[in-house]
């Protein structure tokens, strides 16, 4: 057996860090230093998997013992990929759209192989929400599904497929049907984990709710529109992969048995509900915004009227103390000795009777 590393492949597995020679490309981001792309690599035949192999010569194996390769990676170079995806005969603009990431979830059908992008997603933990929070953190899981091989690349330091191939390696009868089974189960994954990210979600929308409808006067308009941007996110990883679900759960794929379109059915339909589930989230955000803005607009028309009316009142005794203060020699009650307790009372009369009036009226 020829180990790729010794033939100038790109260095697919690494237990143990080591400097990086000058010039040579970094890792990804979020993948540690010295680590290789792939994360396991095994080959399943009727359902069992085969003792290791190295990712070069599983495909040559997995075809002579009549069953398929399962290769998981992360965060591959441009340089890892491209050895596997000549190895694997893999179109180049899906392994550049695997290799680069940011992609919309898709099908893409290459030949005889499906190329699949799906988003990931994850719910940030937080103490309180406040208008720069994270609440929603998405990756990616990129799929090449082809006659004897199933190929994962994740982005993201979360969704790790790790626990579903232990999963998907006890469940014999599903694994028979081949790479779709891998496929079906990474699509399942995804779309479960946001049904459990749109439930957490939940909790935020109804702790701002009751925030905003509180006794008592608080600002939550930055948390608001902080909180739809997130669920906007999470509403671009679910909404596209409508289509590419309907396509394998209703039209034939060379690479997907019959037998499996009712798995993606069900997929399609919980993709729906989460759907669904957002768009009810988004709706409830935005009638929660408006009744926020609604309800400061109302506490400033009741402030100004607050301001007005002691305003009103207190401009009483500016307007007597005003034109007393004119100082004219024929003035009403000049001469006179109870003159200016006589002033005092009157403003305090009209004074008093202008904060019942007031009072009355909800001004004050």
């Amino acid at each position: 057996m020829v180990d790729p590393r010794t033939e100038g492949a790109p260095e697919l597995y690494a237990p143990s860090p080591r400097p990086r020679p000058a010039g040579a490309p970094r890792p990804p981001r979020g993948r540690p230093p010295g680590t290789g792309a792939v994360v396991d690599c095994a080959v399943y035949v009727q359902g069992r998997r085969e003792p290791p192999v190295d990712p070069m010569e599983a495909l040559d194996t997995a075809v002579e013992r009549g069953g398929f390769v399962w290769l998981g990676l992360f965060e591959p170079t441009e340089a890892e990929l491209g050895a596997i995806a000549g190895r694997y005969q893999l179109h180049p603009l899906a392994v550049e759209d695997a290799v680069y990431a940011h992609q919309r979830p898709k099908l893409e059908r290459y030949d005889d192989d499906l190329f699949m992008v799906l988003k990931t997603a994850r719910y940030v933990e937080h103490e309180q929400l406040t208008a720069t929070s994270e609440v929603v953190d998405t990756g990616e899981v990129m799929v090449f599904v082809g006659a004897h091989h199933v190929i994962t690349v994740r982005h993201g330091d979360h969704n790790d497929l790790t626990d579903l191939r232990q999963r998907l390696e006890e469940d014999r009868d599903l694994l028979c049907h081949g790479p779709a089974a891998v496929l079906y189960a990474v699509a399942d994954l995804v779309v479960d984990t946001f049904v459990d990210v749109v439930e957490q979600v939940q909790d935020d929308v109804d702790e701002l709710e009751a925030s905003v409808f509180s006794p008592e006067r608080t600002d939550d308009i930055g948390r608001l529109y902080q909180l739809k941007r997130e669920l906007m996110s999470l509403r671009r990883a679910v909404g596209p992969l409508e289509v590419p679900l309907q396509k394998l759960s209703e039209r034939p794929v060379d690479v997907v048995p019959e037998a499996m379109r009712s798995y993606f059915r069900d997929v399609l339909d919980h993709a729906i509900r989460v759907r669904d589930q957002v768009g009810s989230l988004d709706e409830l955000l935005s009638s929660i915004l408006q009744a926020s803005l609604a309800r400061t607009s109302m506490a400033d028309n009741e402030d100004m009227r607050k301001i007005s009316a002691w305003a009103g009142i207190v401009a009483v005794p500016t307007a007597i103390a005003g034109i007393y203060g004119m100082n004219f020699e024929f003035m009403p009650e000049l001469r006179w000795r109870w003159g200016y307790p006589m002033v005092l009372l009157v403003i305090a009369t009209a004074c008093l009777l202008l904060y019942r009036g007031f009072k009355r009226n909800g001004w004050l």
